[in-house]
């Protein structure tokens, strides 16, 4: 096939442009690198510096292409609850804009990389596709938004629509700034640095981790599938993991002797959150490989900033 991954330099966009092309597709990317790093992408990966909002410049990139991965977007939750405005042109303009293309160019499929923070609090654990969304965040939103207008759009235009909620993916370059990182990341580089661990309250807090590669089988099922258009599909490990747990096995993992310290402040997440993924194995015949140790150990081993010296 030929391919666009929007997003295609960051942390899951680079494995999934990688991967595509490993699998003998001819792949094209387009990503602002407000967040990306061209320097991961494999050397047959055609990269182009460009946002999604840039539609003469999507026309041209979608000339003959037979699927598109839209996984630009901003992501830090904390971050869109100080810029919401930006969240909403970048996850909500962004997509209009490349499925108006879509439209002007013929481009007949889209898989969209949504997220389970939509869910928000949940009663019912694992959480279903079919339960009703309650989103906590502009962050959350922005990405619900997304879906309806993906759906919307696709219907009306006639263009193959698939919205993959992708839980919390972890895994080697995943983005590590310096407020607001991802909690993997973060938790691996206290460690490593002799630094505590902050849990919120009491730590028990929970969410499903999924590993970049378990990610990554999905996306590519998800573009080739049949029976999927309109579908919105769970994708994470279907483990639900404490976050001091988490914590206490990246101790574990790195041999750090580093402390864990209780913050009383609300980190503003849900309390527990796992993904039911039934519906993800029925379609793509998706089924996780990796546990959380398992990504853990393959995440310091293949991540420079990770190694001991």
């Amino acid at each position: 096939m030929r391919v666009l991954v929007t997003g295609g330099a960051g942390f899951l966009g680079s494995a999934l442009a990688n991967a595509l092309v490993a699998q003998g597709h001819e792949v094209m990317v387009v990503d602002d690198l407000s967040a990306g790093d061209p320097q991961r992408l494999a050397p047959s990966v055609l990269f182009h510096r460009g946002s999604v909002l840039d539609r003469p410049k999507l026309w041209t990139l979608l000339q003959g292409v037979d699927c598109v991965y839209h996984l630009a977007a901003r992501v830090l939750v904390a971050e869109s609850v100080l810029y919401p405005a930006e969240y909403n042109t970048v996850n909500v303009g962004g997509t209009v804009s490349l499925l108006e293309a879509m439209r002007d160019t013929g481009a007949p499929r889209v898989v969209l990389a949504s997220s389970g923070a939509v869910y928000g609090r949940q009663q019912v654990q694992p959480v279903s596709e079919q339960a009703p969304t309650n989103p906590q965040s502009p962050y959350a939103v922005s990405k619900l938004s997304a879906e309806y207008y993906l759906h919307t759009i696709g219907a009306l235009w006639n263009i193959e629509t698939v919205a993959l909620r992708i839980f919390n993916a972890f895994g080697p370059h995943q983005s590590l700034p310096a407020s607001h990182a991802p909690v993997v990341p973060r938790f691996l580089q206290q460690a490593l640095g002799g630094g505590s661990l902050v849990l919120f309250q009491d730590g028990h807090q929970t969410r499903d981790f999924v590993y970049i590669d378990d990610v990554v089988a999905a996306l590519l099922a998800a573009g080739t599938a049949p029976g999927i258009n309109r579908r919105t599909i769970n994708v994470g490990s279907g483990v639900e993991t404490e976050i001091r747990a988490l914590a206490e096995l990246v101790l574990r993992l790195t041999g750090s002797r580093s402390n864990l310290l209780h913050s009383p402040v609300e980190d503003g997440g849900v309390s527990r959150l796992r993904a039911d993924l039934t519906l993800a194995g029925q379609l793509l015949d998706y089924r996780p490989r990796y546990s959380l140790e398992q990504g853990l150990r393959r995440t310091l081993t293949e991540d420079s900033r990770f190694r001991r010296s």
